[in-house]
């Protein structure tokens, strides 16, 4: 395999800045009112997502500014900075749209985005964002559990992990003609832990369909493992017998380990994951153990050391 040195994350990249691009005026850039057109009137009204709060998935925390969620973001797909995705990713089409959910499975099936919207209510979730730079979000994101997407392809006894291959086209996605990663960017989650209640299939946030640079149309969200392991813009799941190879793995094996689960003990080779600052906020806070969900994922990891497998 090769490996590719991942790119140094200058401090200027993670200490947050100024955050220009609102996402009234991304929409109106990008031609949000052709992209409403595409949607059936049952999901699209307006820039909205038909959903309902779930009260068991909030928090006492401040939410993140809608424009700092749509503005400071980590796709490398669009390029490394924080600030290219909202400048970049205005020309990608996320309509037409389909995810192949394929191997260990006895019920393969390539679902087309608006059949996944209708496949379970979508609910909004606010859930805690945490990055490997060391910074973090609130963020009230709208989906629905993964599990209901994988229950609906029957994996078989050796379906024991899932793994995710992102969308691949350099000419929509000008920051995959650079090798800082290989691509297509690939995923990936131990099975229970894909079918764990907390992990989420994302279509929006803030009460709207994912904007470009936030992963659309369709992505995951994992709140108590680090930002990089949430796939992005994906068109494949496959359930596989042996743990798949992601792409931050293959870049950084010594910086990326394959279950990179939000852990203040265990530091980045290049900075101590121990604090964090919110987006936001000038002053650091302390990073909570699994992100402040040990108490609903700790037992995933009952008697495994969290130092070597990080």
């Amino acid at each position: 395999m090769k490996t590719i040195k991942p790119p140094v994350i200058t401090s200027s990249e993670i200490t947050p800045r100024e955050l220009f691009y609102a996402r009234r005026k991304f929409m109106q850039m990008t031609g949000g009112a052709s992209l409403a057109a595409l949607l059936p009137a049952s999901v699209w009204a307006g820039d909205k997502l038909a959903s309902s709060k779930n009260p068991h998935y909030t928090l006492p925390e401040e939410l993140t500014p809608l424009k700092d969620v749509t503005s400071y973001n980590n796709f490398y797909e669009f390029g490394t900075s924080k600030e290219s995705p909202a400048k970049t990713a205005g020309n990608f089409k996320t309509r037409p749209w389909t995810v192949t959910v394929e191997g260990e499975v006895k019920k393969p099936k390539v679902f087309d985005i608006d059949e996944l919207l209708k496949l379970a209510p979508l609910e909004e979730r606010i859930y805690r964002l945490r990055c490997v730079e060391a910074w973090s979000m609130v963020v009230p994101w709208l989906g629905f559990p993964l599990a209901e997407l994988i229950k609906q392809v029957e994996p078989t006894g050796n379906a024991k992990y899932v793994e995710f291959v992102s969308f691949h086209d350099p000419e929509q996605m000008p920051g995959q003609k650079s090798p800082v990663l290989e691509w297509p960017y690939r995923e990936g989650l131990r099975i229970d832990e894909a079918m764990h209640p907390l992990t989420l299939l994302t279509m929006g946030l803030y009460g709207e369909v994912l904007p470009n640079q936030n992963d659309a149309p369709i992505r995951v969200v994992v709140p108590w493992k680090y930002g990089f392991k949430s796939a992005k813009s994906i068109v494949k799941i496959r359930l596989v017998e042996k743990q798949p190879v992601s792409s931050w793995m293959l870049a950084g094996p010594k910086e990326y380990g394959f279950y990179s689960n939000v852990n203040p003990n265990v530091d980045h080779p290049r900075w101590s994951q121990a604090k964090e600052r919110r987006i936001g906020e000038f002053l650091k806070r302390n990073t909570l153990m699994f992100n402040g969900y040990a108490e609903e994922v700790a037992q995933l990891y009952a008697g495994m050391d969290l130092n070597q497998n990080f």
